[in-house]
């Protein structure tokens, strides 16, 4: 091919989006430029700059293809789709299962999720996530309950991740089902 003459690859946005993921994974958030992705896809610096102006563009693709794995599985799980199934066994199974089956996996996830917290392009895609785990569970329960499953699964899993402890899924089922469980009657509070 002679020189200047560019080549028709599809797959080009998609390499940068995979060697990004890697680039996070191996070194971190910090480790990851425009340089750094292009060098681990194997194309060309100007190749990652055509498709991502910016290094949050970058990031935001990254994310959103990060995101996929748990969602996907709750969204998939014939367990979630059985009214008779008990989703606080259901989901605190799912829960262990993707924290023992790829932890560097999850850890990059998670390390991409909270760089929502001090890059704000990152935030819709966080945001979309949660949306996304909660419109899965909705079919099971009411929004509120949904997004508040959400949020003690993201609480349960960082805490694994932080500190080392190994995954307690009678523990998470028994909290999960203390979510989905109605509210009992009211007790007046303090006076």
């Amino acid at each position: 091919m002679a020189p200047g003459v560019r080549r028709y690859d599809p797959e080009r946005r998609q390499r940068i989006i995979d060697a990004a993921i890697r680039v996070v994974g191996a070194k971190g958030i910090a480790g990851l430029s425009h340089r750094s992705a292009a060098a681990e896809a194997d194309v060309p610096l100007g190749s990652t700059t055509y498709h991502f102006k910016t290094l949050d563009d970058l990031l935001v693709a990254a994310l959103r293809q990060a995101n996929e794995g748990f969602a996907r599985a709750v969204a998939d799980s014939p367990a979630l789709a059985d009214p008779e199934a008990d989703l606080a066994t259901a989901l605190a199974r799912l829960l262990g299962e993707f924290l023992a089956v790829d932890r560097a996996r999850v850890e990059l996830e998670y390390e991409l999720y909270l760089a929502a917290l001090r890059r704000p392009a990152l935030r819709a895609v966080a945001a979309e996530w949660c949306e996304a785990m909660a419109a899965a569970l909705t079919p099971r329960t009411d929004p509120a309950t949904a997004r508040a499953l959400v949020a003690v699964m993201d609480g349960m899993s960082l805490q694994v991740l932080l500190t080392d402890a190994p995954y307690d899924e009678p523990y998470a089922r028994e909290v999960l089902g203390r979510v989905l469980r109605p509210a009992g009657p009211s007790r007046p509070g303090p006076a």
